[in-house]
């Protein structure tokens, strides 16, 4: 106990709601004393945290699928931690486990509020620490359900995905090629795109930076046929650019638009929605929670191809609490290669 009692928890709260793209202005540092947990509580020391784009939406105020950071709270984020004191049998020290950690090195989760801390065991011999906020982790599950569940794909057809190089982007390109399909990515920079091609099996990627018309002639050259399937993650533009390519029947999977995040005025909506009409196609939305209860059926079947060497991970690994506020901008940037994850502490 003497041992708790000298540690120091450090957090990062929301000081205030960005207008635009968040700056360090808008968090405050914190510190607070470390407390032993009460019976059937468990103290979890913070590992490794996951950036993702959803994070801008939740600093928003406004109904969403999940309740907005209030002014002063620790940052929303999910982490994978070890525990170092347990009141809970179900729970002991030394366990590496995944939760809703926030953006802080401790976090006391009492046995009450558990289930809502999404407080669970990792197996590391299915994957590495950030293998399991990648591929396993939140992206991995938003993938495998977006593109499997709303976006049912049958093999031979075309799959086309942005954000190719991202978290959940590499996820659902990778996961269409084992299931029969052409895989075509949208990234930028030709890096990227090679690294797609190159690494992770996709038959082609388009840059988007590479012109104002690379991606509606990208996807002319590399879809002929038509897009089955779009996987969008970034709207905007690249969205409406998609809806022109649509082959009848296509499913759209609605993800994310990063590119729309930041805006100081209305969100873009799609300009060319009517295709939907002509091709007789359908735009679901995804939220990756509405599936909690099987991911450890993704789970099994990813860790299968990760083992296996039909699935890789890559992450992009920056160091220290500290630099939380310009690691989450990175996301926006595009400067991130690979899923983003935040080192907060060595195992």
């Amino acid at each position: 106990m003497s041992t708790l009692a000298s540690l120091t928890n450090h957090q990062i709260r929301l000081a205030a709601r960005p207008v635009g793209t968040p700056t360090r202005a808008n968090w405050s540092n914190t510190t607070e004393a470390v407390a032993e947990p009460a019976e059937g509580g468990v103290l979890v020391k913070t590992l490794a945290l996951s950036l993702d784009p959803a994070m801008r939406g939740w600093m928003n105020e406004g109904k969403s699928y999940i309740p907005p950071v209030g002014i002063g709270e620790v940052m929303r984020a999910g982490g994978i931690g070890k525990v170092i004191a347990s009141k809970n049998p179900a729970f002991a020290v030394g366990d590496v486990v995944s939760a809703v950690l926030g953006v802080q090195e401790y976090l006391l989760i009492p046995q009450a509020d558990l289930k809502r801390s999404s407080l669970a065991k990792i197996d590391l011999t299915l994957g590495s620490q950030t293998q399991w906020l990648n591929v396993l982790g939140m992206p991995g599950m938003t993938g495998y359900f977006g593109l499997m569940d709303v976006g049912q794909p049958k093999a031979g057809e075309t799959v086309v995905v942005s954000g190719a190089a991202g978290a959940v982007g590499q996820t659902v390109g990778q996961l269409a090629k084992i299931k029969g399909c052409r895989a075509v990515g949208i990234a930028g920079g030709q890096a990227k795109c090679d690294w797609v091609v190159k690494e992770l099996g996709f038959d082609a990627c388009i840059d988007y930076k590479a012109g104002p018309s690379a991606v509606r002639d990208g996807l002319k050259e590399h879809c002929p046929n038509g897009v089955d399937i779009y996987f969008d993650n970034v709207g905007g533009e690249i969205l409406d650019a998609a809806l022109a390519r649509l082959a009848r029947g296509a499913r759209i999977i609605i993800c994310g638009a990063i590119s729309q995040y930041n805006n100081t005025s209305a969100v873009q909506g799609p300009k060319n929605y009517l295709s939907l009409l002509v091709n007789r196609a359908r735009m679901q939305g995804i939220v990756v929670f509405d599936y909690a209860d099987r991911y450890p059926l993704a789970v099994a079947e990813l860790a299968g191809y990760l083992k296996d060497g039909r699935m890789k991970s890559k992450e992009d690994i920056v160091k220290g609490l500290d630099t939380f506020p310009e690691a989450l901008i990175k996301l926006f940037t595009g400067e991130n290669f690979g899923k983003l994850v935040l080192q907060v502490a060595e195992d």
